[in-house]
Formats: C-alpha cells, structure tokens, sequence
C-alpha cells in the first residue's frame, strides 16, 4: 500500500503532461456491459467502501476538477492484495469518477480513471523506481480496464 501511495503522491511531480482520453472505441456491447459493471462498483464502493481520499497533486495530474483550496477529495474505496498484486479501488462520487489503481511486483502501477456512466476516461503506466509516467496506447488500456472491471465487479457479488 506504501507504494501505492508514493506512486499515487509522486504523480503529480512527474505527470507534467496531459494523458490523451481514450477512447472506448466502437465496442457498443462492450461498454455497454462496463457501464453496468462500473455502476454496480459504485455501489457496492458506496455501501463497502471506507473513506479514504484522493491528493490534490493526484487530482490535478489526472484532470480531476478541484477548488484550489480543495487540498484533497473524499472518496470510497477498497483495496486487496493477491500473492504480490495490489489492486485499489476509489469512488470519487463528488466528481462522478472510478479510479483503479494496480501495483504489479515487476515495479509497474497501472492507473484507469473512469465514470460511472461514461466508461474509461485516462489509462497510465507508473515506473517509481525510473521516474516514468506514460500513457497507456488505446487497445492495452481499453483490454486492461475490462480486466478491472471484472475483477472488481467479482468482488461486488454481482
């Protein structure tokens, strides 16, 4: 979880440019059934979750509106951890937004911002040990957000 959270603080220090959105493609069905899954994250966030919150340096290297005054944001969440994988995931109810967040043990913490509704909005690759923020490109990012969607959507009981 310390990781986590360093990479998750760091990013506003690295993430000086903007993440392009991604686009969902032309996957109706497919959307359609992360729309679904996500709505049924919120909830079970919102019933489940603990409160936790979201840093100002994070909202603003992600895109998150914010009041400048506004030093961080509430939020549900949960987090689990398999074998070496630690998986966080955050409702940011105030601005409509899911973030998952994915710390593998290969040094790579994989971040997928979304809304509840509208499906994924920004996918990145975190490197702390190198410094290194990037973009994910549009089908590893879109691949990579259904599996988390699964997997949180399993943990819901749905």
């Amino acid at each position: 979880m310390r990781t986590v959270r360093a990479a998750v603080l760091g990013l506003g220090c690295l993430f000086a440019l903007q993440v392009p959105a991604v686009s969902p493609g032309t996957r109706p069905a497919t959307l359609a059934a992360e729309s679904t899954g996500l709505r049924s994250i919120a909830g079970w966030l919102r019933t489940r979750g603990v409160e936790g919150y979201l840093g100002a340096d994070v909202a603003d290297a992600m895109g998150i509106a914010r009041a400048a005054d506004e030093g961080q944001i509430g939020a549900k969440q949960r987090g689990f951890r398999v074998e070496k994988t630690l998986r966080i995931a955050q409702l940011i109810e105030s601005r409509d937004a899911l973030l998952f967040m994915v710390e593998r043990p290969d040094d790579q913490v994989f971040f997928y911002l979304s809304t509840v509704n509208g499906g994924l909005k920004k996918a990145f690759v975190s490197i702390p040990s190198r410094n290194i923020v990037a973009p994910l490109g549009a089908a590893e990012a879109e691949s990579s957000f259904a599996a988390e969607v699964l997997y949180w959507e399993s943990m819901t009981g749905t």
